[in-house]
């Protein structure tokens, strides 16, 4: 799709940066989701000290994180009130989180004004503490561009109007300007990405067409990503590494989504076994051209870390850990 140069106000009703937040052009990089119990003993401590909590963890090496929790419920107000008091240990931090599958799943038009205040409850919370970065209209593959279907996503972008909104979009029926056009009239943003291009999957890109720039890496995994066996364990779909080679196309559509957008969020979605973490620190290692904090136990997985960690390992090894290597690359 042609380039097309966001509007440059924010939505009506959508809060400002915080008054810390870094100058227009800024850049977010994250994982989505925290809660993952193959993480323990990969990104967490297999032993967690008392108080330990992800979202805090995270937030020492990260300005972001998707919150994939609210679609598959509404966000309670609690909740979020909660993990914002976890992130204050980093100011530039800011939640991104996606809308309820309700919206974007289920059988469209499904979703009640009850729905769309239990969204709003969880949403506004978030809002008010100027920690909502996007929030992520995820829409299937199945959802193809029809008359129908632009009707629904304008009315729903209409619905949701006083929030930074981004649309994802996998069919490549919305490759088109059309859809450019129809998201820039309601200051949503183009969600980039990365994905198996199988039949007329959505290839890359680099689109923007609001304030909010954003991109989601969701691996490669040709042999499950549309596979219905139930014997394949649902993490399977998510289970790839991206190589630096994988990664450096991307580098420069960050970039330019980034030189048209105020704030562009980065977000990793291949999380089996911490590879979204390790991708995203590659990504921000890159980005910023310089070393960055690693943490811990990942490192000992994936010792290709061990070339952009700011500092050395806390328990030095005189042997390479057995079996590691494996886990630099995913060659299927």
């Amino acid at each position: 799709m042609p380039q097309r140069k966001p509007k440059s106000p924010l939505p009506a009703g959508a809060p400002g940066p915080p008054p810390h937040a870094p100058r227009p052009g800024t850049l977010y990089v994250g994982p989505a989701g925290w809660s993952y119990p193959d993480w323990s003993g990969y990104v967490y401590p297999a032993r967690r000290p008392k108080g330990f909590h992800e979202a805090a963890y995270l937030a020492e090496f990260f300005d972001t994180i998707e919150i994939n929790t609210s679609f598959y419920q509404p966000l309670r107000p609690d909740h979020a009130a909660h993990w914002i008091d976890r992130v204050l240990v980093n100011p530039r931090f800011l939640f991104t989180a996606k809308l309820w599958q309700r919206f974007t799943h289920d059988s469209i038009p499904g979703a009640t004004p009850a729905d769309e205040r239990a969204v709003r409850a969880g949403f506004d919370v978030l809002r008010a503490a100027r920690k909502l970065g996007a929030i992520l209209l995820q829409f299937p593959f199945s959802f193809h561009r029809t008359k129908e279907a632009v009707s629904y996503l304008a009315a729903l972008l209409k619905r949701f109007a006083d929030y930074p909104l981004v649309v994802e979009v996998r069919h490549a029926s919305w490759d088109s300007p059309e859809t450019q056009s129809l998201l820039s009239e309601y200051n949503a943003g183009f969600c980039n990405i990365d994905q198996p291009i199988i039949g007329r999957s959505l290839t890359p890109s680099d689109q923007a067409t609001s304030t909010v720039g954003y991109i989601r890496l969701h691996g490669r995994r040709y042999d499950t990503w549309f596979s219905d066996d139930l014997a394949i364990p649902a993490h399977e779909r998510y289970n790839y590494l991206y190589t630096s080679a994988e990664l450096a196309p991307w580098i420069t559509r960050v970039r330019t989504v980034a030189e048209h957008s105020r704030h562009t969020f980065v977000v990793t979605n291949n999380h089996f076994q911490g590879k979204s973490v390790v991708n995203a620190l590659q990504l921000i290692s890159i980005l910023k051209g310089a070393k960055v904090k690693v943490p811990e136990p990942l490192r000992r997985h994936y010792p290709a870390l061990e070339d952009i960690a700011d500092t050395p390992p806390a328990e030095p090894t005189l042997f390479p850990l057995a079996g590691s290597t494996k886990e630099k690359r995913n060659k299927t």
